[in-house]
């Protein structure tokens, strides 16, 4: 079973806080993260998507007051917004009676934006714990080749098919369902096919700057529209915008976010490349790596408390940096990312930095060495690279 990430910041914030929702999209290990927490402690799991376990919140005060000496997980949350009401009532007498930390914890398959019930009723009892898609820094020790995992993605269904074949035919399925399941609970009235195409547009522009009204054009949609479905997908957890990072450098800059799916493996599917040798030969495959790289880093982070700011640098002149991390304590990290094993830093890449004075600078590339470029800049493997951001976190 692989460890992930998150459980160490799992235990303390439930050693903290009344409620903590765990947030991730469907089949990313939410379900299994939390069965694992619930053998070290008396705890109750609910399958809210079960009737059965529904039925048991029929009077849902009554039945949460049986278990009150439990954790209780509450799986997919979202189908039941009523019952934020009540825990809110359960958790300020749980408080009272000196049962204040450790009470409930919830699944839920979308963002804390989406789940605006649980941000209303329970504000001040809450916290929210993401978990992104599996990252190469809990696959250190599985044994799987870096490429095989930035093919197949991090859903551990995908990741740990039988076959190529069989891992795209899950993601291809994963696709449908949440089109036709979560997308229809959550925005009931958006076309299933509309979004689907939307999805596909966007893996065709994995990388890029987003143009919504370009977007727009394409589907035969109102910009409003086309703004609303990329919105669904970020909620969703699906989808990155990454913002432009905005100084007073005094330098014309490009405003807009740039546009990443957030699992390699879902970019593949809905471009439909199953096999490596595929991906290699691609047009996608540098802005595919390079989002690749981004949401392992930023998954790290998220697996921490620290507070971390992503964005990325790029001016009119051409000066830009693919991912820039400012960290606590003042530090901004510069990372620039090339799928070649001769990386080099180029002309707008020493402009950037010019620009910005990074703390540390970095030019991740697919080999394991670590080497100088340039003073001051370091050539590095995604894996080695992972471990030093965590280390640099946890010591805040």
């Amino acid at each position: 079973m692989i460890a992930r990430l998150a459980e160490a910041r799992l235990a303390k914030a439930l050693a903290e806080q009344a409620a903590v929702a765990i947030l991730g999209p469907r089949q990313v290990g939410k379900t299994t993260l939390a069965l694992r927490l619930a053998e070290t402690r008396p705890s109750v799991y609910l399958d809210l998507e079960d009737p059965a376990d529904r039925t048991k919140l029929t009077d849902p005060k009554l039945y949460l007051q049986t278990v009150a000496d439990r954790l209780v997980i509450l799986d997919e949350v979202h189908r039941v917004p009523d019952l934020f009401e009540v825990l809110r009532g359960v958790i300020d007498h749980g408080r009272r009676t000196g049962r204040g930390t450790g009470r409930f914890l919830m699944l839920a398959s979308a963002s804390a934006e989406l789940l605006s019930q649980s941000s209303e009723s329970l504000a001040g009892r809450i916290t929210y714990l993401e978990l992104p898609p599996l990252c190469m820094s809990e696959l250190a020790s599985s044994g799987s080749p870096p490429d095989l995992i930035w093919l197949r993605g991090g859903f551990p269904g995908s990741l740990l098919a039988a076959d190529d074949s069989a891992s795209l035919r899950w993601r291809l399925d994963f696709v449908r369902t949440y089109l036709e399941r979560d997308v229809a609970m959550f925005a009931p009235r958006t076309p299933a096919e509309t979004l689907r195409r939307l999805w596909t547009m966007l893996a065709h522009l994995q990388g890029s700057i987003l143009n919504v009204a370009d977007l727009a054009r394409n589907l035969g949609i109102s910009t409003q529209s086309a703004t609303r479905y990329v919105d669904l997908l970020v909620d969703l957890m699906l989808v990155r915008r990454l913002e432009s990072l905005q100084t007073n450098a005094g330098k014309r800059l490009v405003k807009a976010p740039k546009i990443y799916i957030r699992d390699s493996g879902l970019t593949h599917a809905l471009l439909g490349i199953g096999r490596l040798n595929d991906l290699l030969s691609h047009p996608i495959l540098g802005n595919s790596w390079e989002g690749w790289v981004i949401e392992n880093l930023l998954s790290v982070a998220a697996s921490t408390a620290a507070q971390v700011t992503p964005s990325f640098y790029r001016t009119a002149a051409g000066a830009e940096l693919d991912l820039v991390l400012d960290l606590p304590g003042g530090q901004r990290w510069a990372v620039e990312i090339k799928r070649s094993l001769s990386p080099s830093m180029g002309r707008g890449g020493h402009e950037a930095l010019s620009d910005l004075g990074p703390s540390r600078t970095f030019v991740v590339y697919p080999g394991v060495d670590r080497f100088p470029l340039a003073e001051g800049i370091q050539a590095i493997g995604i894996a080695e690279l992972s471990r030093e951001l965590l280390t640099a976190l946890n010591a805040h």
